[in-house]
């Protein structure tokens, strides 16, 4: 059954790079950040008639990990402008193509790609209690065999050792990967006004939309019609919103633990009011 999904996935690549002069670019991209429910917005959205998803899958992680295979393969991943157009002609609005790849908001050189390639596109960014983001991130690297250290404080400690020169070493060699800035990114990924202030003078203030998680789980009609609003599609519908790609909750981490990451993280946090219009949900 693996060897027929990844030939039809070949003959789909194939066809989608044969036909990609004829198919259109993302307006915006659901760019992070990682367990943050990025899979759930993209689902809801994904079920409104003029949101357009990947052809093949919900990340496609070109302006990461695959920036050397070339624009007209990313081109591919998306639907042909004939039946965009039909679309327009529909509901009287064009359509807007999108994807959810969540390692775009903390890989050092994505911004700067998707800013050169693909010019007005708007950023979604979700983020939520990064201690919890820290927890969630390190059993799902290690459900996945990406980490090996089963214990998540002693994996925390490791973490500056395995990213030192990290981001040198993905400018020094732009095609390159590295394992540990990618899988064991706990705490640098939680740092979200950094990642959000390397963003900003790319595509300025008014392109990015930041939404905070919590609240978009508690009340998550509220959220997608911010969506809908920034991106400026009218609401057709009504979708289902349901959590995806959850993993059972870790055991609970000491409270001296706790209190020292929530510390750690103080002051990103503090820098993230601008962005959500007030204090982020889990330091209230």
């Amino acid at each position: 059954m693996k060897a027929v999904k990844r030939s039809a996935l070949s003959v789909s690549r194939t066809t989608g790079r044969f036909t990609s002069g004829a198919r259109i670019l993302p307006s915006f991209l659901v760019a992070g950040a990682q367990r943050c429910g990025t899979t759930s917005l993209y689902r809801a959205l994904a079920q409104h008639p003029l949101l357009l998803k990947p052809v093949l899958h919900k990340g496609v992680h070109y302006f990461d990990a695959g920036y050397q295979r070339g624009l007209s393969w990313y081109r591919g991943h998306f639907p042909l402008r004939v039946g965009a157009a039909l679309l327009a002609r529909r509901h009287g609005t064009g359509p807007l193509a999108f994807e959810s790849s969540p390692y775009y908001l903390f890989h050092p050189l994505a911004g700067e790609r998707i800013a050169a390639d693909l010019p007005g596109v708007k950023l979604i960014v979700l983020v939520r209690d990064p201690v919890e983001r820290a927890c969630s991130a390190h059993s799902h690297e290690l459900a996945r065999g990406f980490e090996t250290e089963s214990n998540f404080e002693y994996a925390v400690e490791l973490e500056t050792g395995r990213l030192a020169g990290a981001e040198e070493s993905l400018r020094a060699r732009p095609y390159s990967a590295h394992h540990s800035h990618r899988h064991h990114a706990y705490l640098a990924r939680g740092r979200y006004a950094e990642q959000l202030d390397r963003l900003e003078p790319l595509f300025g203030r008014d392109r990015i939309l930041v939404l905070d998680s919590h609240r978009f789980f508690a009340e998550p009609e509220q959220a997608y019609d911010r969506v809908l609003e920034f991106l400026g599609v009218p609401r057709l519908g009504c979708p289902e919103f349901e959590r995806h790609n959850g993993r059972p909750r870790p055991k609970p981490l000491p409270d001296s633990v706790r209190r020292s990451l929530r510390d750690h993280f103080e002051v990103y946090d503090s820098r993230l009011v601008r962005w959500l219009g007030g204090d982020p949900s889990w330091r209230r």
